[in-house]
């Protein structure tokens, strides 16, 4: 591919990538953020973050699912970001994820419009709900914390099915049987897709892990929808949901600005590299393995909340 080709087929993430490369300077340049907790941003830092979000996004390209299942656990644990900055930075940071995967997909026509729409817009409401919940949460750091281990049971365990299923027949390159590219989209009823997006809502107006998570299986295990139109619908439900949701953290102060520009920056370039090199990588393999990690980030944040220390 010559240079003119590949700046046609990549000119929205490209725009969006420079659009948030002056931005993150300009917010810099600026004196530095007062936030309780969390690490000074110096240069090893910077780095650290785009590197952070580039494998986020990397993880999201090659098995579709969404980047905050990595990074928030990572400026928790590792980096000292307490919880609820950790969730608002995520969240915050998924918003340019979202918006450049859901572009693609929607130039490709791999949105039903339908879904996105009732699903999207009953997760509007449930985000507003779940940031009012996360307000009496924001002080209970390891009950927060709690939730969130909760809440990466669900990924863990489907992940890890899917990559055992896998191993177990070779013929099941994505770990999600019956979904045929071909297959027709069936319009489910309106207040089915406005429950299961409010519920979605809720959870990531809480835990600020976007939604990825459940909407990807949720649509393709209880509506029954072909997987290539269910991840850019996923990331179109998306886009409001993380637009509304990241807004409000700002607006409470629980979002750290610079990292997740820096974050949104990496996970913008990942998700690019792992579109593209998918086919050279086993997806039922990928899953497998960061199935057993998200596990791990479970057991770690539902043990400390019980007081358990986990390494």
């Amino acid at each position: 591919m010559d240079s003119q080709g590949f700046f046609a087929k990549y000119r929205f993430s490209i725009l969006l990538l420079a659009t948030m490369a002056l931005i993150t300077a300009f917010v810099l340049s600026r004196p530095q953020e007062v936030t309780t907790g969390v690490p000074v941003m110096q240069i090893s830092m910077e780095a650290i973050l785009i590197v952070l979000g580039f494998a986020a996004g990397l993880l999201g390209g090659w098995i579709g699912t969404g980047g905050c299942s990595v990074m928030l656990p990572v400026l928790h644990f590792w980096l000292g970001f307490p919880a609820p900055v950790a969730v608002g930075t995520t969240l915050f940071a998924v918003i340019f994820t979202a918006i450049s995967g859901g572009y693609g997909h929607f130039k490709q026509k791999n949105v039903d419009k339908h879904t996105a729409i009732w699903t999207g817009g009953a997760g509007i409401a449930g985000v507003l709900l779940g940031s009012w919940l996360f307000t009496f949460l924001s002080n209970k750091s390891a009950l927060l914390g709690c939730l969130i281990g909760l809440v990466f049971l669900w990924p863990s365990f489907r992940m890890i099915w899917e990559g055992f299923l896998g191993f177990r027949n070779r013929k099941l390159t994505s770990g999600m049987a019956g979904t045929a590219q071909g297959q027709p989209i069936k319009k489910a009823p309106p207040v089915q897709l406005a429950s299961f997006g409010a519920a979605v809502g809720i959870l990531t107006g809480i835990v600020g892990l976007g939604g990825g998570y459940a909407l990807v299986p949720g649509l393709i295990y209880l509506f029954g929808m072909p997987v290539y139109v269910t991840m850019g619908t996923s990331l179109a439900i998306m886009i409001p949901m993380a637009i509304v949701g990241g807004a409000i953290k700002l607006s409470q102060g629980y979002v750290f600005l610079s990292a997740a520009l820096l974050l949104a920056m990496g996970t913008i370039v990942g998700a690019q590299v792992g579109a593209a090199t998918i086919k050279r990588f086993k997806p039922y393999a990928l899953k497998l393995l960061f199935g057993l990690y998200f596990l791990y980030v479970a057991v770690k944040f539902i043990g400390n909340f019980l007081g358990i220390p986990v390494w």
